[in-house]
């Protein structure tokens, strides 16, 4: 299998403006097909922005197929690209912190919702999701999906190496004065569960949040592979099928397990 060229964006968007927000995505997907990536991820939220008044939520947010998903299936269908973004989801009577992959034809490959909600924006805001493992197949990787807060929990990030996550998508909000897990804890996530971690935050104040930025993708060898600033960038990295494999190969970690040991993380 060949390299997965991923490009991250790092970037917080307009608040508010979702049809801003499908622009930049439009534009920036432009961008990464042509620097060579098959994959574009976003930040947490990025279709609306994050630090939205909680009266604003249920107006801003679409159901999983609605015309922002359409618009997006078109902007990844016209540059032969997939696209992770996220964004508030309507189902019913609830809304999700949510995360949609949209395949290179514009095809819905996998939906998620935040498992995990953080502080009181969320918690008042959302209803939390019941799936902890949503996967998807792209270029011949087992593609999972997270958002934020999930990924600091080791027991959600586990689950997805047991179920054969190659590439773990984490779109984030992530703020001062937590930075410390974009730059310490996401590698060793991606060394000790032998995957490729992609975590893409959002940037700059917003709200009463100031958003840390340094986003990254992770490699099963513990190294961080590439690293945006602080600031709005685009930036890219390969997640490789070889390094991956031989990576699980001198990293016994998932073959050293003693379940029977650890009956009272339930």
């Amino acid at each position: 299998m060949p390299p997965l060229r991923t490009a991250l964006l790092q970037s917080s968007g307009r608040l508010g403006d979702t049809a801003g927000n499908l622009k930049q995505l439009d534009e920036e997907a432009a961008r990464a097909a042509q620097g060579g990536a098959g994959l574009l991820v976003t930040s947490e939220m990025f279709l609306t922005g994050y630090a939205l008044d909680l009266q604003d939520v249920p107006g801003l947010a679409e159901e999983a197929d609605g015309p922002s998903a359409v618009a997006i299936g078109e902007i990844a269908r016209r540059h032969g690209i997939a696209v992770l973004y996220g964004y508030p989801e309507r189902s019913g009577g609830a809304v999700y912190n949510a995360a949609q992959l949209i395949g290179p034809d514009g095809t819905a490959l996998a939906n998620y919702r935040k498992t995990h909600l953080f502080g009181c924006f969320e918690q008042d805001a959302f209803t939390p999701g019941d799936t902890p493992v949503v996967q998807a197949d792209l270029n011949g990787l087992r593609v999972g999906i997270m958002i934020c807060y999930d990924v600091e929990f080791p027991e959600n990030v586990r689950a997805h190496a047991l179920a054969g996550t190659d590439l773990l998508l984490v779109p984030t909000a992530q703020m001062h004065p937590f930075q410390f897990v974009a730059e310490q804890l996401v590698p060793v996530r991606a060394f000790e569960n032998q995957m490729y971690i992609a975590y893409v935050n959002r940037t700059g104040p917003e709200g009463e949040f100031e958003f840390v930025g340094l986003s990254c993708l992770a490699s099963p060898d513990g190294v961080t592979r590439t690293r945006a600033g602080r600031g709005e960038e685009l930036v890219f990295g390969v997640a490789d099928p070889e390094l991956l494999a031989a990576s699980r190969e001198n990293n016994p970690y998932l073959r050293d397990r003693r379940p029977g040991l650890y009956a009272s993380l339930v």
